[in-house]
């Protein structure tokens, strides 16, 4: 485990881990991931870290979180996970094929292929690089070196592993693939995860992903997942984030779309110190379909920020955007939201939009819809609200004989059902909505106080 230290900058530090530990970074990683690493550096070198001059950036500070000295594990430490643990801390206990990473490694004691249907390849990114390249070849790093974001530039320079799945031609994987991201360490760590995501022609994925901390260290987690959607496919793909409040995640989704495929992917937030989600998806074939979710739900001083991109590359296409927040105490959110019809996306539909509930006078929230048009044979649409608590509603419950802060917590899941409903997940739907409410009523917070 090797340690970064304060002397110099952040990002010199960085870059100076990086020199040192090259050989440990290339051994035992597929040529594939080593082909990536110098050039990737070297983008991330040139950026820095980004702060509130950096457009993207502007409402979200994360100099302050890489100040901090941590350490990074560049080679696999196999542990054994107490499953009593993990499950006793609010994840999702759903009917799913489940598997688990650790600090950033695919779990040694993981076992998918035996439960999985044929024509579906679910491991290590690391070992599948190596032993199948053919599986990963054409996919790996090709929407992520497309982004100018110097966070991705550094996953690609340090990632190491994280999971893969690939599900083959007209093959349906009905039950869902749980994906849990584990931290734990008894020292600040840094994790990096790079994840890779493949749904061939006409098949069909559902992939839940659950972020969390089992220990109370400072975690600086940097993660970056590409999604293939090729032609007729259809890909479900959500996120629970319920980390501490030491935490810092920095979660980079990339899609990609052929024609007539569907995508249905959300973020949800429960707990967190600071959350920076990207999602950026590019709509390749006609006919494609994207829909986008987000709910988070802040305290104390946290915040969490979505960053939305989708751009209209092709006619026929249709998308939809809606994020929710639910702001209390002095914790802070950003939304940036942004749509690009091109010049030949005729008969685009692109609907977006952002309500947010502050629960405190000193909560704050920005928000950045946007725009940017080519075409003229489209119909678009973008809106945004940020307001506090309805009085009127909150008078009803109460004349009923509902206490306050019971009557609070109904009316912030009434607000968060709307997205919750759109989740393409039935059993997900149900537990999101019981999670939630175990938020709202201050149960989840409790486990990551420290």
């Amino acid at each position: 485990m090797s340690t970064i230290s304060q002397k110099i900058s952040p990002a010199e530090r960085l870059v100076s881990l990086f020199e040192q530990s090259r050989e440990t970074l290339n051994a035992g990683s597929s040529p594939l991931l080593n082909r990536m690493r110098e050039v990737s550096l070297k983008r991330f070198a040139q950026a820095g870290i980004p702060d509130f001059k950096t457009e993207d950036y502007k409402y979200t500070n994360l100099k302050p979180a890489f100040e901090k000295s941590y350490k990074q594990e560049l080679v696999r430490e196999n542990g054994v996970i107490d499953l009593n643990v993990v499950f006793e801390r609010n994840i999702p206990q759903l009917d799913t094929h489940l598997v688990f990473l650790v600090n950033g490694w695919f779990y040694s004691g993981n076992n998918p292929a035996a439960a999985l249907p044929k024509g579906v390849v679910l491991g290590s990114l690391e070992q599948i690089a190596n032993e199948k390249p053919e599986l990963v070849q054409d996919y790996l790093n090709r929407q992520a070196a497309l982004s100018n974001d110097p966070f991705v530039a550094l996953n690609t320079a340090f990632a190491k592993d994280g999971f893969f799945l690939h599900v083959a031609k007209g093959v349906a994987l009905e039950k869902p693939i749980q994906i849990i991201n584990l931290l734990s360490a008894d020292a600040n760590l840094m994790a990096t995860q790079r994840n890779l995501i493949v749904a061939e022609a006409a098949a069909q994925a559902k992939v839940l992903v659950c972020d969390y901390t089992l220990t109370a260290a400072s975690f600086l987690y940097n993660s970056v997942t590409e999604v293939f959607a090729a032609e007729d496919s259809l890909v479900d793909v959500y996120t629970i984030q319920n980390q501490n409040n030491q935490s810092t995640a920095i979660n980079s989704m990339f899609i990609k779309q052929e024609r007539n495929s569907v995508i249905n992917t959300g973020a949800f937030s429960l707990h967190a110190g600071l959350v920076r989600n990207n999602l950026k998806i590019a709509m390749n074939g006609d006919h494609a379909e994207a829909n986008a979710l987000g709910v988070s739900l802040t305290d104390k001083k946290q915040h969490v920020d979505n960053f939305v991109l989708i751009n209209h590359d092709q006619p026929n296409c249709n998308s939809n955007q809606l994020f929710k927040n639910i702001l209390d105490d002095e914790s802070t959110g950003a939304f940036a939201g942004r749509i690009h019809v091109a010049r030949d996306a005729q008969q685009t539909n692109a609907f977006q939009r952002n309500n947010n509930v502050l629960l405190s006078d000193k909560a704050r929230m920005q928000t950045k819809p946007q725009l940017i048009i080519d075409a003229d044979d489209v119909k678009c649409s973008h809106g945004a609200t940020v307001g506090q608590i309805d009085e009127d509603a909150l008078f009803f419950l109460r004349a009923r004989g509902i206490g306050e802060k019971e009557a609070r917590t109904m009316l912030m899941n009434a607000f968060a059902h709307e997205a919750i409903q759109k989740v393409s997940i039935e059993p997900l739907r149900e537990r999101l909505s019981e999670l939630i409410e175990k938020r709202m009523s201050g149960e989840i917070s409790k486990k990551h106080e420290i």
